[in-house]
């Protein structure tokens, strides 16, 4: 067996690992295996590639800085994954999609450089007798248009989820017809390029690319910025399936195949929950920013301690608790563990129900609850708890705002009208955590807040409910 067959044979392994890593992904309970099966698919891609890189006849000089390359990337991965809190993760998340975009970018420039930069090459050459020297060209410039797009866009995610940028949407006149402009652009150059490659016309998508990736991704709230980063996600799938198809790697086109596909189908799925459209997401067209309500004409709210909410919690038979970001913010999850496990222990039914944009990136607050230890069967979707509010004794709102904002259904003029919300306002008393009566992300006042069966906890989450525990007789804080 030469070197290229067992190459071949592991990126097919790999392959099989990364689609049950998928598959593992899709479950709380098989979460942490299909994490497991990705960072094996991977390790074997590595491996597989450095190996068929050394048999290709690199020189030493070369091949000892690829696996330099490696080593370092390694660490600062493990580094940055081992430090990481979990409130930071969607940022990181936005800034590893946008490596992958640039990657894509570099690997289309090396393309150009390798064959249509020297056409009179062995390599120009080679392509032109088979007819294939239009398609090579075509996919470098696809290739830089997809990373471009991703590179800047996921910059400008991580900044917006950061706090380095302002999450209000950049609202340039004619923004629609800016983008239009750019993706018409972009289609006359691949034209010229593939009749006749410049290296001007490389350099001019290289900018237009750039510059309509920062553009989408500023024209977009902050309160929308889940549906950007798994959108995000799956432009960097499509990124890395170009660089696949110019580098002639399957293994990267399956894999940008994979990760475009299922980022795209997450996207779909949170622009229902959300009551956007699919095409405006990735047109950049939507997340017009919300003027805040000044909540005057809203009426009075009223408030409660955290001894009173724990003498609510005693006599109640069934409790649901919503957590937010506020929640992720606090790192509250581990005394919301330990308070389900102090409810369940006083006999009532503790459960919980996730909003499918809660956080900020899809399954944020389930990943939070799992590293908490909340038992999976505890943890409800929105369709599958919202019929049980009614019957419900108390509902806990822990740091959530919008998805929980009956605005929604009630207000037909409500920037937030249509987009489905857990209906907390049907059960008998709601206890909402949050450190004062300012508007969520989308910038509308919430009028459950003012609501005769509403409740405000105000002050730290985390410190709230350590106190809800002190009163139950759980006398020391949880840590975590």
């Amino acid at each position: 067996m030469t070197v290229a067959t067992a190459a071949t044979a592991a990126y097919i392994v790999a392959a099989l690992f990364f689609i049950r890593a998928l598959a593992g992904l899709s479950r709380h309970e098989s979460a942490r295996l299909g994490n497991t099966y990705g960072m094996l698919g991977m390790a074997v891609a590595l491996v597989a590639t450095v190996a068929l890189t050394a048999d290709d006849g690199i020189d030493l000089p070369a091949f000892g800085l690829l696996v330099a390359a490696v080593a370092v990337g390694a660490l600062i991965g493990l580094q940055r994954a081992r430090s990481v809190e979990m409130t930071a993760m969607p940022e990181l998340i936005a800034l590893l999609h946008s490596f992958v975009g640039l990657a894509a970018v570099l690997v289309g420039w090396s393309g150009y450089l390798h064959v249509e930069h020297h056409p009179g090459g062995t390599e120009a050459a080679a392509l032109a007798r088979e007819g294939m020297l239009g398609i090579h060209s075509a996919e470098v410039f696809i290739g830089v248009l997809i990373g471009g797009v991703t590179f800047t866009g996921s910059v400008v995610a991580y900044g917006k989820l950061s706090g380095k940028l302002k999450s209000a949407p950049l609202m340039l006149p004619g923004k629609n017809l800016l983008n239009v402009a750019a993706l018409v652009a972009f289609s006359a150059l691949t034209v010229a390029f593939v009749v006749e490659p410049q290296m001007w016309q490389l350099i001019a998508v290289t900018a237009v690319a750039l510059l309509l990736g920062w553009h989408l991704v500023a024209s977009i709230g902050g309160g929308d910025m889940p549906v950007v980063v798994s959108m995000l996600n799956s432009y960097s799938g499509w990124a890395a399936a170009a660089s696949g198809f110019l580098l002639g790697n399957d293994l990267l086109i399956i894999v940008g195949a994979l990760v475009g596909s299922s980022g795209a189908y997450l996207s779909a799925i949170m622009c229902k929950a959300m009551n956007r459209s699919f095409l405006s997401v990735i047109a950049g067209g939507f997340g017009l920013e919300a003027p805040a309500a000044s909540g005057a004409d809203q009426g009075r709210h009223r408030e409660i301690t955290a001894a009173e909410t724990a003498e609510v919690l005693t006599a109640a038979s069934s409790v649901i608790i919503i957590p937010g970001y506020g929640m992720a913010v606090a790192q509250a999850q581990a005394p919301v563990a330990a308070l389900t496990a102090r409810l369940r222990d006083l006999g009532a039914q503790v459960r919980f129900g996730i909003h499918p944009v809660a956080g900020r990136l899809p399954g944020h607050m389930n990943v939070l609850l799992a590293e908490a230890k909340v038992p999976y069967d505890l943890v409800l979707e929105m369709d599958e708890i919202n019929d049980d509010f009614g019957a419900t004794d108390v509902v806990l709102v822990i740091g959530a705002n919008d998805i929980v904002n009956p605005a929604a259904e009630e207000d037909p003029a409500s920037p937030i009208a249509g987009m489905p919300v857990l209906e907390v306002w049907n059960a008998r008393q709601v206890i909402v955590f949050k450190r004062s009566m300012a508007t969520g992300y989308a910038g509308v006042q919430n009028p459950l807040f003012f609501r005769d069966n509403t409740q405000m906890l105000f002050g730290d989450a985390r410190e709230q409910v350590d106190g809800i525990l002190r009163a139950l007789g759980h006398l020391t804080p949880v840590a975590g």
